[in-house]
């Protein structure tokens, strides 16, 4: 896509879409997606977990590649909620949230199944076993981001969820840490079908992360953009934080942010917070701050899974 061709997408953008054409400023614009293509899923491997299965699978985002997952489902009949479930930056990736890392406090995709609710936990690209060569699998096909190749991802994870036997389409979450706590968020604001967020220690205001040094956004991972054209200031980057959750109001979303989260520090969570709140209806925006470090305690994680099954 040509810059002319990038700048006419975003003018046809409707005025309701403002916070998610500025986001795509700096990510790439999000694809047309044929939601007819079909979603390959293949199941390598089930596992019994006791109250749940867990099954390791694939499935097609895009024709021609894949993308690594765990699915865990209750055991039962009928449907019921369902979760996106989003690992931190981490060697095992999915492993994780599925409770096959050391880090107990990340194991929100098996305690959520083990409430009930069907998961699905997928490699972010580079982690787990998701093998990938960014230039040739990511830019190459036309992608100006790891974090949009990852959104398209997400949301077509989000309709391997929806064909599922088992899934309410209409009571659907994603919940994440860190890298997951802001893929997360940025998965919510362009599906509308996910009805509730819960992002840890996933972000604070672009000119308090590292004092306005945005390195850490701009690797092939992420948004080089932010480098590439925006020069990693916070001045001139098109969206921030309260973009995200604009796209996302007024849906519900549960913040994590700990007061001693070296990460994402927490006056720049607050900064947000405070500039959005009208945005939601009582109660859709919950903010809490632990006595932590870079982490998702027990009690907070209770109070999000109970968040969830209030707004889902």
């Amino acid at each position: 896509m040509t810059r002319r061709e990038f700048g006419l997408l975003l003018s046809a953008a409707g005025a309701s879409a403002e916070p998610r054409r500025k986001m795509e400023l700096a990510m790439g614009p999000f694809p047309a997606l044929d939601r007819r293509s079909p979603l390959r899923v293949v199941t390598e491997s089930t596992e019994d977990a006791g109250t749940y299965t867990r099954s390791k699978i694939t499935f097609e985002p895009e024709p021609g590649r894949t993308v690594p997952a765990w699915l865990l489902v209750p055991k039962g009949k009928g449907r019921t909620r369902a979760a996106l479930c989003l690992h931190q930056t981490t060697r095992i990736g999915k492993d994780e949230p599925i409770g096959r890392g050391p880090k107990v406090n990340l194991h929100y995709a098996k305690e959520l199944a083990e409430r009930g609710w069907v998961c699905l936990a997928p490699d972010y690209p580079s982690f787990g076993d998701y093998t990938i060569d960014f230039d040739r699998d990511v830019y190459a096909r036309g992608y100006q981001s790891g974090t949009m190749y990852a959104i398209v991802n997400h949301t077509r994870a989000v309709d391997v969820l929806v064909a599922h036997q088992r899934v309410n389409a209409k009571k659907l979450a994603v919940i994440g840490h860190s890298l997951g706590g802001h893929n997360a968020l940025f998965v919510a604001a362009f599906d509308s079908r996910l009805k509730a967020v819960v992002t840890s220690c996933g972000f604070n205001a672009f000119a308090k992360y590292y004092g306005g040094n945005l390195k850490g956004w701009t690797s092939q991972r992420y948004m080089p953009r932010i480098a590439d054209v925006y020069h990693n200031s916070p001045r001139e980057v098109p969206f921030d934080f309260t973009d995200v959750f604009e796209a996302i109001a007024p849906r519900a979303v549960f913040v994590n942010a700990p007061l001693r989260d070296a990460n994402f520090e927490v006056s720049g969570v607050r900064d947000v917070a405070s500039a959005v709140s009208a945005k939601f209806p009582k109660g859709r925006l919950v903010v809490e701050h632990p006595d932590a470090e870079h982490d998702f305690p027990r009690n907070v994680r209770e109070q999000a899974y109970a968040f969830l099954k209030i707004h889902t």
